[in-house]
């Protein structure tokens, strides 16, 4: 599948980490039969070769009062793509931006602390973008499923 380029010791300890990415070097030496020491040498090999990209916390915004996302598709003009990439990318309120197949189109998620905030982003920001052809917004009611990266 998607790790076969790993081997069974490498597959076991990235999976050890997906379900617990705060587990100790001695934890996963326990799991899996190795030193401390080797599960450290092993990790820091996958992280070198960019396996493991990152280790972070997820906060769900729909647990925090008032937190609005939100999912825009936008189609822009070929030449305008890069400038509303750039924007949209220094904007702290988008989390995350995909190119996706289609004509030139952006799918974008953004979280706001609330509608007010969500709005004014949308004024202010999504409405200004230049060589906008289309923009559709999606308001997220309830997450029922979201998975982060690969899972094994």
């Amino acid at each position: 599948m998607y790790l076969d380029g790993l081997d069974e010791l490498d597959q076991k300890i990235i999976q050890l980490l997906i379900e617990n990415a705060r587990i100790s070097y001695s934890d996963i030496g326990k799991e899996t039969g190795i030193s401390r020491v080797a599960v450290k040498a092993r990790i820091q090999a996958l992280e070198k070769k960019g396996v493991i990209e990152e280790y972070t916390t997820i906060i769900n915004p729909q647990k925090i009062s008032g937190a609005v996302s939100c999912y825009f598709e936008i189609e822009t003009k070929p030449d305008s793509l890069s400038q509303v990439t750039d924007i949209l990318y220094k904007n702290d309120t988008v989390t995350q931006i995909y190119r996706v197949t289609g004509r030139d189109k952006l799918h974008v998620h953004a979280v706001a602390s609330s509608s007010d905030e969500m709005e004014h982003f949308l004024h202010n920001v999504i409405d200004a973008l230049p060589g906008v052809i289309s923009c559709s917004c999606n308001t997220i009611l309830s997450r029922i499923k979201d998975i982060k990266g690969l899972r094994l």
